[in-house]
């Protein structure tokens, strides 16, 4: 980006700089903001901070309701951080439990080898999506390329074709927990762009004690040092002009109650921008109002359900030595569920349940899951001593998000918060596959759960109904999208952050956040004589 330089303003006065969002970016932008001596006011469209990184209880325990990792390890100012703040992370031992589609358990073996293989796979597609993105068809989708891939298995060994199929088709079907990562599933997710997929170097992190401490930090010069104003849904964002140059920023929130500032940024969520682009007057230019339509807006959804105990990890369970020959070729990517990245080769072999489950298009669910959905969870009472507690964490995308946000908005007066007949129809959703893991017992009150928490992103407007940037199929110049929103409208003096705006290895991630956030304050501070306006690109 080119340097923006402003007149000095009258009488010495220093800049008065607007945050729409009190997110993670927001708060690092005023953080940036208030040590150079601007004045800052963020207005906050929720009665707290945070955005979608935020926390609940569920039966006594605290868990994210947002990002639950940290996304690499090298030079990851979020990983810093949690060792300030002494937040608890995880390394899994790569475990994972898969279940076909008769809802059968896989042996461990043939569960290991089915999950190297499509990481392998992933990994080697990445990597040719990086070298060949220019000559890859728009149209082409990461499941097109997964499904050439897996037609090559298997040719060489004594199996028949009818098992070999099998085995292909079972590798396609675990390939679904890509659809996880970014909110939609692998039919959506662009070949040609899904090197942008990538992120820092270095393991994925659970943040097992949560991101609150976290949160706390970021968001301490903020509370000190600027005025947050809760309640202050945006209506207007105009640029005014005096003799052809922009001069300053009226925002004007609902109730009609207006805002003039120096410089405003806006922190929303993509998808809030792709519903909301007329609040901007004049219209936004051509190159940023497409890239708000061409890139895609996942839907990652959570949902926590806790039992009066883990009774799926009372019997000790082996570990397999998983091979790890291509892990450290497979690109770090911004993973959620059985991340190749947060596994631990040191680990000793472990006695409960795998860190990971995954039941793999079920057929067995036909009145709740006709269209057989895969389901994934994790074992949170698999983490270490003192976060550890009796929870199954369902991860949900796409059209399965879409129906658990339409049983909460349909029943419930607070999503997070389920009511009697909301709970009884999410856990008439999810009894299917929890009801199959090891020693459960119908008529056990062991096995009976006590609590249910759902996100529900999906339903929420102000979160922009979904969850984190990605880049579909039919996407033309993703890379150059993603670059027009990161340079926002400086000559209108408003400015875009969040992780939709942020480094290419660091998309849609808590420490993609923090960055566009810190990147956009810098320019500022250097548009007005300070600083040097470094942004990670």
């Amino acid at each position: 980006m080119n340097p923006i330089i402003r007149r000095a303003l009258p009488h010495g006065r220093k800049p008065h700089v607007g945050i729409v969002g009190a997110g993670v970016s927001g708060l690092r932008c005023a953080d940036i903001l208030i040590q150079a001596g601007h004045k800052v006011t963020i207005l906050e469209a929720r009665d707290r901070i945070g955005g979608r990184l935020c926390q609940a209880k569920v039966k006594g325990n605290l868990v994210d309701l947002g990002p639950n990792w940290i996304h690499g390890t090298e030079d990851n100012p979020i990983l810093d951080l949690a060792k300030e703040t002494n937040t608890v992370t995880h390394n899994w031992d790569g475990r994972q439990c898969i279940y076909d589609q008769q809802g059968n358990a896989l042996p461990e073996e043939e569960a290991a080898e089915a999950a190297e293989t499509i990481w392998s796979i992933i990994g080697d597609g990445m990597e040719y999506a990086k070298e060949h993105s220019a000559s890859i068809p728009p149209s082409k989708s990461l499941l097109d390329y997964l499904e050439e891939e897996t037609k090559e298995l298997y040719r060489s060994t004594d199996l028949n074709e009818v098992a070999k199929q099998k085995k292909r088709n079972l590798l396609l079907k675990i390939a679904e927990m890509w659809g996880a990562f970014v909110g939609s599933g692998v039919e959506r997710q662009s070949l040609r762009f899904f090197w942008l997929e990538e992120c820092i170097d270095g393991d994925n992190l659970f943040v097992a004690g949560t991101y609150k401490n976290i949160l706390e930090r970021i968001a301490e010069p903020a509370l000190q040092g600027a005025d947050i104003q809760f309640g202050q849904c945006v209506r207007n964002v105009e640029t005014k002009y005096e003799d052809g140059a922009a001069t300053k920023v009226e925002v004007e929130v609902a109730g009609g109650k207006t805002f003039d500032f120096d410089e405003v940024v806006m922190t929303t969520p993509l998808g809030w921008l792709k519903r909301n682009q007329f609040v901007f007057v004049p219209d936004l230019p051509k190159d940023v109002s497409q890239a708000i339509h061409n890139l895609g807006y996942g839907c990652l959804d959570k949902i926590y359900i806790t039992f009066p105990k883990a009774f799926w990890n009372t019997a000790p369970v082996s570990k397999t030595n998983i091979p790890t020959t291509a892990r450290t070729s497979i690109p770090n990517t911004t993973a959620t569920t059985a991340p190749v990245h947060s596994i631990d080769p040191n680990a000793a072999p472990s006695t409960h349940h795998p860190g990971f489950t995954q039941w793999t298009a079920p057929l067995y669910a036909p009145d709740t899951n006709p269209l057989s959905w895969n389901q994934e969870c994790v074992n949170m009472a698999a983490l270490p001593s003192g976060s550890a507690h009796p929870t199954l964490l369902f991860y949900t995308f796409g059209p399965t998000s879409e129906h658990i946000a339409s049983i909460l908005s349909f029943d419930s007066s607070s999503p997070h918060d389920p009511s009697p007949a909301a709970t009884a129809r999410l856990l008439a959703f999810f009894a299917p596959y929890y009801s199959r893991l090891p020693n459960f017992d119908a008529a056990d009150p062991a096995c009976a759960p006590q609590a249910v928490l759902a996100t529900a992103w999906a339903a929420d407007e102000l979160a922009g109904y979904g969850s984190y940037c990605n880049f579909p199929v039919g996407l033309e110049q993703g890379d150059r999208d993603v670059e027009a929103l990161r340079r926002g409208l400086p000559d209108r003096r408003v400015w875009l952050a969040g992780e939709h705006t942020a480094s290419f290895l660091a998309l849609g991630t808590v420490t993609g956040a923090y960055w566009s956030g810190e990147g956009v304050g810098r320019w500022i501070e250097s548009a007005y004589g300070g600083g040097n306006g470094a942004v990670k690109n």
